[in-house]
């Protein structure tokens, strides 16, 4: 069985809008919603980038059924990886089995805003492993001290802690990471129907959740559509490893410039009011392997998606 899952995405929403879209997700009957962990949106037009952190508190007081991850954290430059285990142990607390962590290398765009350099993907993954021991350790409620290439922490002891080690689920683009993420995580995140992913984490076996994110625009007209995500969401269609190695809005919206309307048209991301192409992105992704499959519906009127989810996805998908 497959559950299906709704974006905050921080990039474009406030703290208290994420906080209702969230509720109406519980209400609309959606399975989870994943949010994201950003200090800059992508573009400046997106124009927001709360502290998730605090988001999830008042989620967590909102809502009362509705599974909750952060898709996803980097826990190893923009924030040490103890002040990250302190946050997720107490939203662990407050949503109990509900929460999910994701975690993954990050971008350019967040991490080094402290001063640090950004290395190449190799150093990070180390990074994130050593992180990943460090809030480990820090949730069995024990006094941790821990002296490593990338981190020290000395006699750290969190008192609010959950009672079962918080489900922590790594970030993969592709087969090599999806290996990394079968060794060190408690599951697989993923953007888009990448079966070779799955594949990858499965064959080096990976157990646990594996949650991929649709991105589409529910609109009047496919045309409405493609305007709202060429005006609010251009980074999508942006090639390669860019959206990783790119250090500003400004640099995104530099890049966006290459984007074209067409290009969007002709993308994955969905456009067309018809339910059928929405109905059928879930089911590839199922097939592709996914158990958990959430959408992103791009741009400011998420009340006409949540009414399109009630009337016309959620009897099929169900």
């Amino acid at each position: 069985m497959t559950d299906v899952g709704y974006t905050l995405s921080s990039e474009e929403h406030g703290p208290d809008a994420l906080i209702e879209q969230a509720r109406r997700a519980e209400e609309a009957g959606f399975d989870f919603v994943s949010i994201s962990d950003h200090i800059h949106p992508w573009v400046t037009a997106q124009g927001e980038s709360p502290f998730v952190w605090t988001t999830l508190g008042g989620i967590a007081a909102a809502t009362d059924e509705i599974d909750v991850g952060v898709g996803v954290t980097c826990p190893t430059t923009r924030i040490h990886p103890v002040n990250v285990a302190h946050a997720v142990a107490t939203v662990a607390v407050l949503l109990g089995d509900r929460f999910t962590f994701g975690v993954g290398t990050g971008e350019n765009l967040n991490e080094p805003v402290t001063g640090d350099r950004w290395p190449e993907h190799a150093i990070r993954l180390d990074r994130l492993e050593e992180a990943l021991d460090v809030m480990r350790a820090l949730w069995t409620g024990e006094n941790t001290s821990h002296r490593g290439d990338h981190y020290t922490v000395e006699n750290a002891k969190l008192f609010t802690c959950p009672d079962e080690q918080p489900t922590t689920v790594v970030s993969a683009f592709g087969p090599r990471t999806a290996q990394w993420a079968a060794d060190h995580g408690d599951g697989l995140w993923c953007s888009g129907p990448k079966g070779d992913v799955v594949d990858a984490f499965d064959d080096a076996g990976g157990s646990g959740p594996t949650i991929t994110q649709l991105h589409g625009c529910y609109a009047e007209s496919e045309s409405a559509a493609v305007d709202t995500i060429y005006d609010s969401w251009p980074n999508g269609s942006l090639p390669g490893e860019l959206g990783q190695e790119l250090p500003t809005p400004k640099h995104f919206e530099q890049a966006a410039t290459m984007v074209e309307r067409d290009d969007i048209a002709e993308s994955s991301t969905l456009t067309d009011p018809d339910p059928e192409p929405w109905i059928d992105s879930f089911e590839t992704a199922v097939d592709a392997g996914f158990d958990h499959v959430y959408v992103h519906q791009i741009g400011p009127d998420q009340a006409a998606f949540f009414e399109f989810f009630e009337d016309e996805l959620a009897p099929v998908l169900a």
